[in-house]
């Protein structure tokens, strides 16, 4: 009898559980068998097992052979342990030094000729492997995702290489020093013409971290504002691009390692579910609000959502994380993402056009804003109109506008502040943290009462109109709140009226 044991790691949402791959050979008829809860793919990794050791030249061992995943009840899935359970067999069987197995982590799955294929959601692997001091062994493809969690990581390309390595025959394949390109964004903050209310409105959320709605006629530059935030919000710092590319590795999505520091933009199509925008699935993966983490949710036509599917932002927006429950497990994602949303003004679209183009009934309007429920709303810190433009605008010159580089270094400088200050953008700050930086003085503090109490604000909307007037404050380097701050952080919440 022989037993060998190969250390790996699950994939549970964000976490990466350790899972010890126990194969023992006993004497009896050949048989091999997988417990441990191995779902379908698991329990199919015996069988690339064996073609990639007799691929590979390697004697494949005729015995009663049982693997066990540990722990048991931890539910296993996919090929990431095939690596593991082929060196599990090769040790036990005697062909590679069971001794040496402890200092590693193996994940990979195998072809059929004994290559070693890339797999999801290696980071968080890398992560939990480096806190584990035990070196991981990826397939090459996922080094260089390996390589921004920890250093003592190894790729390899086939079987036989982790054999070799494993013997002292040659030594691992290290990930070349990875350089990050620098930002680069194919659109600009200079591209847009004329409304100056709208640019303002949108580096004061970026400034802030605040949610912002855009209202009006089609063809006005609605989307074109919302791209253009991430290249005016500041580069993400290590800890913070290493978690959204820990999501993004778990969902399955394309890495650009030359790119990982760039905020993500997250443009959802109207006709997704609830599902598709929050996670979920049997097996729950990240939804469109936790690819956004740290970067920016713009919802399009945001009336032509369902409105059932508006109300799942609810908790992720306050919460900045959202939590998936199934019967069978529960994985919590973060969500701190930025919303940006837009809008016509009517189903039409051209209600309020100087050529009185719209056809709307009152009835139709009333409809159509009617799928916008008034907690979400609430949620929006900045509501924007953005009027149409005359030829004479359009045809400014480029060299009139400011670039993003240029507004970038003023919202930089702010957060810069607010991270000295409260270690949190303003968005984000607590109630107590509210009445200790954002003061009012006496005449203040009446006339945000009387914006409470005409424009029907509920208690929510009275403490964004504060930490907005405080993002504002920032940007003019003011240390209070004045007036002028608290009447333009009040003018951004009029369509609660």
């Amino acid at each position: 009898m022989s037993l060998a044991v190969v250390f790996s790691r699950a994939q549970l949402g964000m976490q990466a559980p350790l899972v010890e791959v126990e194969v023992h050979l006993s004497a009896g008829l050949p048989a091999l068998s997988i417990v441990g809860l191995p779902e379908a793919a698991v329990r199919e990794s015996k069988d690339r097992a064996r073609a990639a050791i007799l691929n590979s030249n390697l004697e494949f061992p005729r015995k009663r052979i049982t693997i066990n995943l540990a722990p048991a009840d931890l539910p296993k899935e996919g090929g990431r342990f095939d690596l593991a359970i082929a060196l599990g067999l090769l040790a036990a069987s005697g062909q590679l030094p069971k001794e040496r197995l402890s200092d590693y982590e193996f994940i990979g799955e195998l072809a059929l000729s004994g290559e070693v294929r890339a797999v999801s959601g290696v980071l968080p692997a890398a992560l939990k492997a480096a806190k584990a001091a035990r070196q991981l062994i990826v397939p090459i493809d996922n080094l260089a995702e390996a390589t921004l969690a920890t250093e003592s990581c190894s790729g390899v390309r086939h079987l036989l290489d982790v054999g070799a390595c494993l013997h002292g025959q040659k030594t691992w394949q290290k990930a070349e020093r990875l350089t990050t390109k620098p930002r680069n964004y194919p659109v600009d903050m200079a591209d847009i013409r004329g409304q100056p209310h709208a640019r303002r409105a949108l580096e004061i959320a970026a400034a802030g971290g605040h949610s912002i709605l855009f209202s009006g006629p089609p063809g006005t530059g609605k989307t074109m504002l919302a791209s253009r935030l991430p290249t005016i919000m500041p580069e993400l710092s290590v800890s913070a691009a290493l978690e959204v590319t820990a999501i993004q590795s778990v969902s399955r999505q394309s890495l650009d390692m030359a790119s990982w520091r760039q905020r993500p933009y997250r443009t959802p199509h109207h006709t997704a579910s609830a599902v598709a925008l929050v996670g979920g699935g049997s097996h729950p993966k990240p939804g469109e609000i936790s690819l956004a983490h740290q970067g920016v949710l713009f919802l399009d036509e945001l009336p032509e959502f369902d409105r059932k599917v508006l109300e799942v932002l609810r908790e992720p927006l306050e919460s900045g994380q959202i939590t998936i429950s199934r019967a069978a497990r529960q994985v919590t994602y973060p969500a701190r993402f930025q919303l940006v949303c837009a809008m016509n003004p009517c189903p039409c679209g051209y209600l309020g056009d100087t050529r009185d183009r719209c056809r709307c009934t009152p009835s139709q309007i009333a409809r159509y804003r009617g799928r916008l429920s008034g907690p979400l709303m609430d949620r929006i810190d900045m509501h924007i109109e953005v009027p149409a433009l005359s030829a004479d605008i359009l045809q400014q010159s480029k060299r009139d506008e400011e670039t993003s580089a240029t507004v970038r270094q003023r919202v930089t400088a702010v957060w810069e502040k607010q991270q000295q200050r409260a270690s949190k953008v303003n968005s984000r700050l607590l109630p107590q943290e509210i009445e200790q930086f954002c003061g009012l003085s006496v005449g203040d503090a009446k006339l945000l009462g009387v914006a409470m109490e005409k424009l029907g604000l509920s208690a929510r909307g009275y403490h964004r109109i504060l930490k907005l007037a405080r993002t504002i404050a920032d940007l003019q380097g003011s240390e209070s709140i004045a007036t002028a701050h608290l009447t333009e952080a009040i003018s951004y919440r009029r369509l609660s009226a």
